[in-house]
């Protein structure tokens, strides 16, 4: 038995290094099933036999209690970002300086997660997050999960080797269409998806995910290049990116560069640039690093992406305050590996600022890489066809007469009974920016409404009482309804600054609804403030504090808060009064770069909690700035300032410190 078991292993093995690592497979699905199956029967019956480096461990299961941390050794450098060809010329010129003819590898820039794994006697041990650069968190649970990643090494040595996880594009719109369906928030792109999976305490949903790996740089190799360092790494077992390219000149890299960006769309997974590196070893030694990158090696980042195609037509739409937003509808085009039909124009005045008449070519592109917009018409193109752009006057779901803003900028609808208006509001109100009640997205409200079971904000807490009649609902379930319903019942123990946003008062966001909390610390105060003082805090001028009293002055908008009372919502703050830290208190804080253990969000939360304010930019008034990874020009100002500077070791170390003592 264990000689057969032995060799199950080691046939899968084979297996999976011809299937990922060669891309020629020499078994079909079937027979590698049939493998994998008596392997598990065989581990069953004699768990004594069963080994670390079994192709079992991939299956998923354990769960962890939290991130343990891991010190990187060697700390994993952000490479420097160049956005053109004079830039990539610049950095040749650089090395040039130091080395007559210099060989260049280039490589595709994966949109990914950075990993670093760590193998011992050839065994998988250690798999952990980038982090901060010098300390990750260990993802070896999940890590272990991905098909792709080898657990044993083809040679039994020590060994480390960085690189990307990454979710492919087949599954990253599959997870979307799955989310979609029960209502959940959708991942803008596929990195955050693979970061978000990664990260998971139950490693059976890092494995449902799908994800692979691409290795390609390992730091202790002694070797003359780092092209022998790829092959030696495929070697290995370990999965390379096969575009990969050596050049003798920059002219090579350049059009590396130039075919990459055309033909980026054509791989199952998402790149974002060129990584250009100096391929001698003793090269890069020499040239050395900065704090932040290393000198040999850059990152050339592609350009928006941008696309013609024709405005078919201007659609209205009716925002949660009435406000009418016009949109485009266009023919369908593929930008960052997604298909386009519509982006929103704003309002009539963007309209008349881009001269865009319905059945003009115009040119989209995606704003950040996520959002698409709109940037021109091409008007040497029109043919006399193409139709203006005529504002409509009355509400398109409603009919009601609309009326324009007090800043003249916008229409809106005045109808308080607007079915356009109480759907945007009831998608608010459940947002995650609001009471963040998951599972209740946009598709579900807007069906729910259309069946009756929802038209006021205080309904979504009677729909327990439709149990039955929603388990019955296409695409639902009793488990994802109960899910549901245990996740609206959550979210009457929020705090008062979440209701607050929910509510949709004008001009009220996530930061002013906590510093009003804050202040009040229950809804009754702050309604009889609101009503018979001026509300003097920071940020709240004349316009908010107008805005609050006209809200709590309606008595419709007071009879839905006296009912979510009734239904057991929580009206009262239940922040962090009691946990002020001192490093925080009347302190000014920005944050700026990218973090991997937490989001902005995140941290600008903490911060506010702990008696701090949060600032998007910063001056001579700020007295710290939180520096994740490619910080940008805040950073440099706050070197140039001498304003005290935290890395996230720094804030992670109080946010836990702050976990502990609560």
């Amino acid at each position: 038995m264990e000689k057969r078991y032995n060799e199950l292993i080691n046939l899968i093995s084979k297996a999976n290094y011809e299937y990922y690592v060669l891309d020629n497979p020499s078994v079909d699905d079937q027979t590698w099933d049939n493998w994998m199956a008596e392997l598990i029967e065989i581990e069953n019956k004699h768990p004594n036999l069963k080994r670390i480096d079994s192709p079992s461990q991939k299956i998923g299961g354990e769960i962890i209690d939290e991130f343990e941390k891991v010190t990187h050794e060697i700390p994993l450098m952000s490479l420097s970002n160049v956005f053109n060809e004079e830039e990539i010329r610049s950095f040749d010129k650089r090395i040039r300086k130091e080395f007559k003819n210099p060989k260049y590898v280039c490589e595709l820039k994966i949109d990914g997660l950075s990993v670093s794994l760590t193998y011992e006697k050839g065994i998988l041990k250690t798999a952990a997050t980038r982090g901060n650069g010098f300390i990750g968190e260990n993802i070896t649970h999940n890590v272990k999960t991905i098909k792709s990643i080898p657990l044993k090494l083809n040679k039994e040595i020590d060994l480390e080797v960085r690189g990307e996880v990454f979710m492919p594009l087949d599954s990253f719109n599959k997870l979307n269409e799955e989310r979609e369906k029960n209502g959940e928030s959708l991942f803008q792109n596929p990195r955050n998806a693979a970061a978000g999976s990664v990260r998971q305490l139950d490693s059976n949903i890092a494995k449902s995910r799908n994800l692979s790996g691409f290795f390609y740089h390992a730091p202790n190799i002694d070797l003359e290049s780092h092209y022998e360092t790829i092959l030696y790494l495929k070697s290995l077992g370990l999965v390379t990116n096969p575009y990969i390219k050596i050049t003798d000149n920059i002219n090579e890299v350049i059009n590396f560069v130039k075919e990459w960006q055309d033909k980026r769309h054509t791989l199952p997974y998402e790149i974002d640039g060129v990584v250009i590196k100096v391929d001698s070893i003793s090269m890069q030694k020499e040239l050395g690093s900065t704090a932040r990158s290393p000198k040999w090696a850059i990152a050339y980042k592609f350009p928006a992406e941008e696309a013609e195609t024709v405005l078919n037509d201007i659609f209205f739409t009716v925002g949660r305050t009435g406000i009418i937003t016009p949109n485009a509808s266009f023919n369908p085009v593929k930008l960052m590996g997604s298909t386009i039909r519509k982006a929103t124009l704003h309002n009539e005045s963007f309209i008349r600022e881009k001269d865009l008449k319905i059945g003009d070519s115009i040119i989209i592109r995606k704003a950040g890489d996520v959002i698409p917009e709109v940037v021109r018409s091409l008007k040497e193109k029109r043919t006399g066809k193409e139709k203006e752009f005529i504002m409509i006057e009355e509400c398109p779901i409603c009919s009601f007469k609309l009326k324009e803003t007090n800043s003249k900028i916008d229409l809106y609808c005045p109808n308080i009974q607007c079915a356009g208006v109480k759907i945007e509001s009831l998608i608010h109100f459940a947002s995650k920016v609001a009471m963040d009640i998951e599972g209740l997205g946009e598709r579900i409200i807007e069906e729910f409404y259309n069946l009756k079971l929802l038209k006021e904000i205080n309904d979504i807490y009677d729909l327990k009482n439709h149990k039955q009649k929603l388990i019955l609902l296409d695409g639902f379930g009793e488990k994802s309804i109960s899910k549901l319903l245990d996740n609206i019942e959550k979210s009457k123990e929020n705090s008062l600054e979440n209701l607050l946003v929910g509510l949709g008062i004008k001009g009220i966001g996530e930061k002013t609804a906590k510093t009003l909390a804050k202040k009040y610390n229950n809804i009754d105060n702050l309604i009889e403030v609101s009503i018979n003082e001026e509300i003097n805090l920071p940020d709240i001028g004349e316009i908010l504090s107008n805005n609050l009293k006209e809200y709590f002055s309606d008595e419709n908008n007071i009879k839905l808060i006296n009912t979510l009372k009734e239904k057991g919502l929580n009206t009262k703050y239940i922040g962090d009064t009691i946990n002020l830290n001192e490093e925080f208190e009347n302190k000014r804080f920005v944050i700026t770069g990218s973090f991997e253990n937490f989001s902005r969000s995140d941290i600008q939360k903490f911060i506010e909690n702990s008696g701090g304010t949060y600032s998007s930019s910063v001056s001579k008034n700020t007295d710290v700035v939180i520096v994740g990874t490619d910080p940008g020009l805040k950073y440099d100002k706050a070197i140039e300032l001498n304003i005290t500077i935290w890395d996230e070791d720094k804030i992670e170390e109080m946010i836990n410190n702050e976990d502990k003592s609560s």
